[in-house]
Parts: C-alpha cells; structure tokens; sequence
C-alpha cells in the first residue's frame, strides 16, 4: 500500500493553519504546549470509547485506521483487464483452466471468487456467496467507522471537562491576581485539543474509513459481475463492456494481451 497523499496534506495543512493563525495572533506554541490537558483530553476520550466499544470492535477499528493512511493497491481498470483476460482463458480451454491463475489474482476477494467458479459452483449460489461476504464486509467497516464518530463527539466534552477543572484550580487563586487570567488562558486548552481531536482526527477518520468502503464495495461488486459472467460463458467483450461503468477511464485503456488465441478463435 502507498500512503494516502490526501490524507497527509490534509493533515499538514490543518495543523499548519492553526499553528500559522496563532503565531500570526501573537501567540506562541507555549500557549498551547499544555502535556495536562493532552493527557485529559486523550485519556478521557479513549477512556469513554473503551467502555462503550467491545474490545473486538475496538481491535478492529484500531486496525482500520491504516485505510486513513494508506491509500488501496487495486484500481479498477487494472481489475478489469485482468477479469477481461481471465474471460478469454475460460472461453478457450474452460472455466478448470483459471485454477492455476487463483493464487497470483490480485485480489483476495477475487481468489476465492474464482476458487467458487473451478470448484464448479452453481451460479445463483456463487453470487450469494459473494454478496454475503461483500454485504459483512460493508457492515464490519461501518461499525469500525461508528467508533471513531463516538470518539468524536466525547473529545469536545472531555475538552470542556478538562476546561472546567482548570477554571476550579484558577478559582483558588483569586488573591493572585495576575496569574487569573493566565491561568484562564491554560485552562481552555484542553477545550482546543477536544475540538481539534474530534474535528481534525476522528471525525475526518470515521468519514475516510466510510469512503475507502464505498470504493472497495465498488470493487468487489465489479468482480463480483465479472465472475458471473466468466461462469455465464459471456463473451469477453461484452463482459468489458459491462464492466466499465465500475471504471471510468476503462474504455479507453489497452485491450488486455492475454489468451490472444480466443480473441482470433471469435473473430473467425
């Protein structure tokens, strides 16, 4: 996998605007260097998410999170090429020809959709196999996308909290004139980092994650069509053309060089 260009950017020009607005406020990175209201704000918010989350979910969605990172290795009108030449292969010497070409498939998901198809199995079964395991899959990354939403709308809270007890420990100081207002000043720290964690971190991660489900959902229902219609015996042509409206760019790509025997054998 390579890492998420977005992602980075967008998290280096979120940080960069705030720390920049600051500085040019007349501010310092002093100001907002507090170790105490990170430890209030991380340790609470993860704190509340432990205890409404499963461990399960909670390993999972911990697990998730290199899809923020990390941007997927499959594009699509490369998956299509390589189903268009899988569809050639069956076409010419059957559907039992494919076995050898499992293991090197570029997609686990492909694999064992093209394990189902060796193996013989009846179309209508291979194709609710497939969904079931598509449809689990989608369900899986919403729940894992829910745990970084929770932890998105306990951080502001916690940061206010945190606040709270900061203006308490102001307020015993009050004799003390001018450390007042600066301790104000700290106290609203940690209502800073709850809103920044919630809204530069976990909420934009919860919405990755949903987005990198969207287009895996796509991929898996684009191979999901292609299998079909390699057990169908369709032409390969007309399964390209089927299959490109789950690429767009596809239709102009190179027509794939695999089994170029099969291609002559249709043109004859």
């Amino acid at each position: 996998m390579r890492p998420d260009l977005a992602t980075v950017a967008g998290a280096l020009l979120a940080a960069g605007a705030l720390i920049g607005g600051l500085l040019l406020e007349g501010g310092s990175l002093k100001d907002i260097a507090q170790y105490t209201a990170a430890l209030i704000v991380l340790g609470g918010t993860l704190g509340a998410v432990m205890v409404s989350t499963p461990p399960r979910k909670l390993i999972s969605a911990g697990r998730r999170l290199g899809q923020v990172i990390f941007a997927p290795k499959v594009e699509p009108v490369a998956l299509l090429t390589e189903l268009v030449g899988y569809a050639a292969k069956a076409r010419k010497t059957g559907l039992v020809s494919l076995e050898p070409d499992i293991d090197t498939a570029s997609h686990p998901f492909l694999r064992k959709a093209l394990l189902l198809a060796v193996d013989g199995c009846d179309l209508l079964e291979l194709r609710k196999m497939l969904e079931l395991e598509r449809d689990l899959e989608e369900a899986r990354a919403e729940a894992d996308a829910r745990v970084y939403e929770a932890a998105g709308g306990y951080a502001p809270t916690i940061g206010i909290i945190g606040a709270v007890m900061g203006l308490i420990q102001v307020m015993k100081r009050l004799a003390d004139t001018e450390q007042v207002g600066h301790g104000i000043a700290v106290a609203f720290v940690a209502t800073v980092y709850g809103v920044a964690l919630a809204n530069l971190i976990l909420l934009p991660a919860a919405a990755k994650i949903k987005a990198r489900m969207e287009e895996e959902m796509e991929v898996r229902d684009l191979m999901i069509e292609g299998i079909s219609g390699i057990v169908e015996g369709l032409n390969p042509k007309l399964i390209r053309t089927k299959l490109e409206a789950f690429a767009p760019g596809s239709a102009v790509a190179a027509k794939p060089t695999a089994a170029p025997g099969a291609a002559k054998k249709e043109a004859a």
